[in-house]
């Protein structure tokens, strides 16, 4: 039996001043955080730096400014407002360089806050469904302290990592964080048949969670020898894979294998990915990496965006100038898909929002940032449509952008379009 001990022991070795790595996504240790965020009146100037992280995040809370200051790599719902408030931090990155911030020095790391599976006979545990960026801050930090859960998947990969690297360890048994797939709504189901009609039997294959990627997923039960190599999945994968349609038969890179940095879902897919050896969960800064992403044939990659222009920028990471999200992976498969043979970059979005504002606009807010630029993006698909951008100047992009924009909104983008472009 291992010496554990308590959360308050465990996050006992912050000090003041540390730079502090958090495990995050579904991988985020809750119980840690919570015994972090109760030292917040002995300790001051704690920079925390993380992925996404999922549940309560109490050391971004106003009580807790003078003691903790988050950094988000991507930021997730429950560090929005602190951003908004400057009581946390963005750092815009490609998450293909993020391990970089580690192990070039860039973050020096004091400790490092994983989330484990319990060791095997000789010693190791998983870091399960996040290796990420998690892998360097374990690599790096001075100290690595982990919380050890007989509910983390142990997966197959780069995220085995010995018990003698940590200098502390807390056991709690509980359900990893998690998204239950939602039914798709009309509009994603038909955005998913217009992303399924460009996908080709034999694709490899890059989609994130949520209802567009999920409802891609459903309209592709009649293709065959799909492959996956992506920065995460969910739940969606897991028929395609059991009906044999995503078999990765044809990849020339990992060849039969499931390729994700991450996941999120719910625990049928943790379950789906425990001590399987078809899913291989490698870093980041492998996962992306164009020159590991082309290798592949006909990579497909199926992104999404707050808004784009009708020249084909894309804006992802902000609403305006209210930072939202992140940079993310979204460059890294987008250019690796174009350098891939036979490969497609889509951006995928509904027409509107849930206001009713067009996402095709005539031009992108005040202060939003450009995640992925004019030049990047092959297709842009919406309910309405397909349109291909490759290629075309940018009279033609905007006339077929127009029409897959909401009918509503479309003379209205034809006037700017006109008043910006005019014959063309």
């Amino acid at each position: 039996m291992q010496n554990f001990v308590s959360a308050e022991e465990a996050v006992s070795q912050i000090k003041s001043n540390d730079n502090v790595f958090i495990h995050a996504a579904a991988a985020t240790p809750t119980p840690l955080i919570e015994a972090l965020a109760a030292r917040k009146d002995e300790l001051r100037n704690v920079q925390t730096i993380h992925l996404h992280m999922e549940g309560p995040m109490p050391i971004a809370e106003p009580d807790c400014q003078d003691a903790f200051h988050p950094n988000a790599l991507f930021i997730g719902a429950n560090l929005r407002q602190a951003v908004a408030e400057g009581r946390a931090s963005y750092i815009p990155i490609f998450l293909s360089e993020a391990p970089n911030l580690f192990r070039r020095g860039i973050w020096p790391l004091n400790v490092a806050l994983v989330q484990v599976s319990p060791p095997d006979r000789h010693g190791y545990c998983s870091l399960g469904v996040s290796v990420d960026v998690a892998k360097a801050a374990v690599e790096t930090a001075k100290t690595v302290v982990a919380l050890v859960n007989p509910m983390m998947p142990r997966t197959h990969g780069d995220g085995q990592v010995h018990v003698s690297r940590f200098s502390a360890m807390y056991y709690e048994e509980r359900p990893l964080h998690g998204h239950a797939p939602k039914e798709p709504s009309a509009i994603e189901m038909a955005i998913g048949r217009h992303v399924a009609d460009l996908v080709e039997d034999g694709a490899t294959l890059q989609v994130g969670i949520g209802g567009i990627p999920n409802a891609t997923l459903r309209c592709l039960t009649q293709h065959k020898d799909l492959g996956l190599h992506t920065e995460m999945f969910s739940d969606g994968v897991i028929e395609l894979v059991k009906s044999g349609v995503i078999n990765g038969a044809r990849k020339k890179k990992h060849a039969g294998k499931l390729v994700s940095s991450f996941l999120m879902g719910s625990q049928a897919l943790y379950d789906f990915v425990d001590d399987n050896p078809m899913v291989s969960m490698l870093e980041a800064c492998y996962t992306n990496d164009t020159a590991v992403i082309r290798k592949n044939p006909k990579v497909t990659a199926i992104n999404s965006a707050i808004e784009i222009d009708l020249t084909g920028q894309v804006g992802a990471d902000s609403i305006g100038s209210r930072l939202y999200s992140g940079v993310g992976g979204q460059m890294d498969f987008i250019r690796g898909a174009s350098l891939s043979e036979g490969g497609k970059a889509i951006i995928a979005l509904p027409s509107v929002t849930t206001r009713g504002e067009s996402k095709i606009v005539s031009m992108m807010k005040p202060g939003a940032g450009v995640v992925t630029t004019r030049a990047h993006v092959n297709y842009v698909v919406t309910e309405y449509g397909a349109a291909s951008l490759y290629g075309r100047n940018l009279t033609q992009r905007a006339r077929a952008l127009i029409d897959i924009a909401h009918p509503d909104h479309r003379e209205e983008l034809e006037r700017a379009a006109w008043e910006r472009f005019g014959k063309g």
